[in-house]
């Protein structure tokens, strides 16, 4: 199977995106450590799907963007040349479901843990300030994006409720747009460049990075026995 990448990074930190399959990413201090998880990183996106993995893996780099971003703290800005372009509806519904099924998990993950409040990491500063600490922080910081992604395009939505009903309004809320299937990319927020794929992919990607980190914490604070592997990432 050939794995299409996106190539993000700032000359020392990398990211790396698998194009044909949306959210699923690796983080490196090279181009060469990311791509050496990306095999690993595919399967367990193929389980998290309900899909059989592939025997054979081959990464090929068809996208690079150069950025003056955090890499190492998942700073991005970069929009794939495959998000630039209309959506079939077939297509939308394929990745409408996969981000509702991404956010029904991550509030599947966040519901298990015995206390919200609590936590073995430690305190850590990025960019952006502290790094979310416990499963509330986690669950909070990555629901509450809702509203930005959404409105880069253009689309008014909110952050109440859980992940999964605030993305599932900001959806309905989208499609009551009829030409929301064609929507031109636009210029967003800091000069970012934003389409209907584009926030798809990001809701998918954003989930991914919290729910490892949700996870790693929870097994380190109460047990693997106790929090799911929902998202497959010990399996």
């Amino acid at each position: 199977m050939r794995i299409d990448c996106v190539w993000e990074h700032n000359g020392k930190d990398t990211l790396l995106y698998a194009n044909n399959f949306p959210g699923a990413f690796t983080r490196g201090a090279s181009k060469e450590e990311a791509i050496l998880k990306m095999p690993e990183e595919i399967r367990r996106f193929r389980l998290w799907e309900g899909e059989t993995p592939f025997d054979d893996y081959e990464i090929e780099i068809v996208q690079e963007k150069k950025s003056d971003l955090q890499i190492k703290d998942a700073d991005s800005d970069v929009l794939f040349s495959t998000e630039d372009s209309p959506l079939t509806a077939p297509e939308y519904e394929c990745l409408k479901l996969l981000a509702m099924k991404s956010a029904s998990d991550f509030h599947t993950l966040y519901s298990s843990f015995p206390d919200k409040h609590k936590s073995a990491f430690t305190c850590r500063k990025t960019f952006y300030g502290f790094v979310p600490r416990t499963a509330e922080e986690m669950y909070q910081h990555t629901k509450n994006v809702n509203e930005y992604y959404f409105s880069e395009i253009g689309v008014r939505s909110d952050n109440e409720g859980t992940i999964f009903s605030c993305r599932a309004r900001g959806f309905e809320a989208l499609e009551a747009n009829e030409d929301y299937l064609s929507l031109e990319t636009v210029t967003g927020s800091y000069g970012e460049q934003w389409s209907v794929r584009k926030v798809v992919r990001r809701f998918i990607w954003h989930d991914r990075i919290h729910a490892k980190a949700m996870y790693r914490m929870g097994v380190l604070t109460f047990g693997a026995e106790i929090i799911p592997d929902i998202f497959g990432f010990a399996r």
